[in-house]
């Protein structure tokens, strides 16, 4: 198992210090609207970053909307494609897909349709991460960041009918408690799994709340998920909480033997 955090690539000495494998940046952090030169002074500091980056989030811009009457091809073709490059030349090979608020459609919009355009898009990544050995996650969010796919086992039946090898799915700790969603369906998906993400209550650093943590490892266990497993939280003191919370991770899981 390998646990790293999320955080902004300006905080890499400091990830690399608490002890973790590797770092998730954000998609958005890499400028794909501006151009190669406003970039280089981007990638100068993943190329001396002292961790790999081997995973990204926050892939899309809260106003490139995807969903809805008023989406712009060109400008999410364009966008996509260089995104896609740059998290290749940077070298990881993740990329997970929430954008609640691209990704949301507007009141009185219908479902199908929001579904059709949310498949036309994945179907659109897939075509530049496939050959990119880029691994498209898509995230289950909780109601509040997104009405539409809000469950593991709603993310799993998009990935089913995209039905191409890079898009997969992700579970995430805090979105599943805030849903109420069995744990349990870690188990039932654990074919599309390819990215985990964990926070605790009111989505602070674990081991500072009541989540079930036992119990979400041995729903790993038993789904044979022995890969990446990523922080997503907010955190009271950073400084203090990234070592507390990578071993508290550390004892769990070397506990549970996962």
């Amino acid at each position: 198992m390998k646990f790293g955090c999320c955080l902004g690539i300006d905080q890499a000495s400091l990830v690399h210090d608490a002890g973790f494998d590797f770092m998730e940046c954000t998609v958005v952090s890499l400028l794909p609207e501006k151009s190669d030169r406003e970039f280089a002074e981007i990638f100068k500091k993943f190329q001396d970053s002292p961790l790999p980056v081997e995973a990204f989030n926050v892939f899309l811009p809260g106003d490139m909307k995807i969903v809805g009457d008023k989406v712009s091809h060109d400008r999410i073709k364009h966008y996509v494609e260089i995104a896609l490059q740059r998290v290749h030349q940077i070298g990881a090979d993740t990329i997970v897909f929430g954008s609640g608020g691209a990704r949301s459609f507007p009141e009185g919009f219908s479902y199908e349709r929001a579904e059709e355009q949310i498949l036309q898009f994945l179907s659109l990544v897939a075509d530049y991460a496939d050959p990119l050995d880029i691994t498209i996650v898509i995230e289950p969010l909780n109601k509040q960041e997104s009405n539409i796919i809000n469950s593991v086992l709603d993310a799993e039946e998009f990935a089913k009918k995209i039905n191409r090898k890079s898009i997969q799915i992700l579970a995430d700790f805090y979105h599943m408690d805030e849903e109420n969603e069995p744990l349990e369906n870690i188990v039932k998906a654990k074919k599309s799994i390819k990215h985990i993400h964990v926070a605790d209550t009111g989505r602070l650093a674990p081991g500072t709340g009541q989540y079930p943590y036992e119990h979400f490892i041995d729903c790993l266990q038993r789904a044979n998920y022995n890969q990446r497993i990523s922080i997503e939280c907010q955190w009271n003191d950073v400084h203090k909480e990234l070592v507390r919370s990578r071993d508290f991770l550390k004892e769990l899981f070397e506990t549970k033997k996962v």
